[in-house]
């Protein structure tokens, strides 16, 4: 997270530090004076609010969208022998959660245009192995939902699938399971992630959109015959231990006793994260996205100008991005001279960042068989691209600072 000031000789600028204001610290201290901490009223209130929000029933909040990745696919019985298809360009996470499990991630190519999976290839990715697509939502710019969840249901890529536990035969297909860490709020054909698919993680991390300090959810959105209320039950044991109650309910007089069901995990969300999420989900239409796409728009027209620039894409006439990261790219530049350019940037004491350096470029992948290039597209957005900083206090001054300093930047390095 970056909260860097010239007290501490660091950025002028930062990238991207979290909205705390007086309702957020308000909300807070009403938590602690609670005396309730842990997971209570306000995280089950969270979990409601997020599910109206999304448009679905049951919403599961935990304490990492990794945590809910990771749930989701252990639910699923994701394990050894089996493969999980997901972007090479992508955090480290995606592919984490999968190597937990003990199975393999199956990397694929990016889309040259909007750095998202491309749908051709997560087609040819598939096997008789396949469990998972995982699609990332990069940057907040939803995928091509309505392609990934025809593609699991057709006949050979069905025929493909062999379901070897109770949930699988139950779905009998390829589960989708979106990251959608960076895409809360994002909109595809009418309606927002989280319902767009069978299962949606958000991520609310300090430097997202929503925040919650840490934490993450598990958007439910799982077709007949499974009940997702029961599904959301069963998450809630196997996300504490596998405990048959939790705190709360432990609190009730005479109801002290509980089971263990199973060798669960601890992974939930505690009420002063939720109390942080409950202010930011309050306000988060009318006011956070609108200044978020403010400064996209700011950022866009200022580079469209320019013949170096290509600017993301983050609002189509079916997509709508949640304007998590600007992902601006340099046509026609080497690494090396894109990470020149973000020096000279951060001379000018202004935080730049990339999303993503590739997996196949991290120790542990190339160590385990990848090579990023098998990945050339892949490769080639991450080697022009440069994250610009977009927060809610990021002021009218700043844009113009930072448009200005990324083009003194540029000029500086390709003269």
């Amino acid at each position: 997270m970056y909260l860097c000031n010239l007290k501490q000789n660091c950025c002028m600028i930062p990238f991207s530090p979290p909205r705390i204001d007086q309702k957020i610290i308000d909300e807070v201290s009403n938590a602690l004076s609670s005396k309730w901490i842990t997971t209570g009223v306000r995280t089950k209130k969270f979990e409601t609010e997020l599910a109206n929000y999304c448009g679905i029933k049951n919403v599961l909040c935990v304490n990492s969208a990794s945590a809910g990745l990771e749930l989701m696919l252990r639910w699923f019985d994701v394990g050894a022998g089996d493969e999980v298809i997901i972007p090479a360009y992508t955090y480290a996470a995606t592919a984490n959660v999968i190597i937990h499990c003990g199975a393999k991630p199956v990397m694929v190519e990016c889309n040259p245009s909007d750095f998202n999976i491309n749908i051709d290839a997560v087609r040819k990715a598939v096997t008789k192995n396949t469990k998972v697509i995982m699609p990332v939502d990069i940057g907040g710019f939803p995928c091509d939902y309505d392609e990934m969840n025809a593609l699991v249901k057709e006949k050979k890529i069905q025929k493909l699938f062999s379901p070897q536990t109770e949930n699988q035969c139950k779905l009998n297909r390829i589960l989708i399971l979106s990251d959608a860490a960076h895409s809360v709020g994002a909109v595809y054909k009418g309606k927002n992630t989280g319902s767009l698919t069978d299962v949606s993680v958000f991520s609310f991390h300090a430097v997202k959109n929503l925040t919650t300090a840490e934490g993450g959810a598990i958007c439910l959105n799982l077709p007949p015959p499974f009940d997702n209320a029961s599904v959301y039950k069963e998450l809630c044991i196997k996300s504490l231990h596998g405990q048959t109650k939790d705190a709360l309910a432990k609190t009730q007089i005479g109801n002290w006793q509980y089971d263990i069901v199973e060798a669960g995990y601890k992974c939930n969300m505690t009420d002063i994260q939720a109390a942080i999420g409950l202010v930011e989900l309050s306000r988060y239409k009318e006011d956070m996205l609108i200044k978020r796409k403010h400064i996209f728009d700011a950022y866009s027209q200022s580079f469209e100008k320019e013949k170096w620039a290509e600017v993301p894409v983050y609002e189509t006439k079916n997509k709508k991005s949640s304007y998590h990261v600007y992902m601006l790219r340099i046509k026609e530049i080497t690494e090396k001279q894109r990470n020149s350019i973000m020096q000279s940037v951060f001379d000018q004491e202004i935080s730049v960042n990339v999303h993503f350096i590739p997996l196949p470029m991290m120790s542990f992948y190339k160590e385990a068989g990848y090579k990023i290039e098998t990945y050339p597209q892949t490769y080639r957005c991450y080697s022009q691209e440069i994250s610009l900083p977009v927060y809610y206090d990021l002021s009218e001054k700043d844009i113009q600072t930072v448009i200005s300093a990324v083009k003194n930047a540029v000029k500086t390095v390709l003269r």
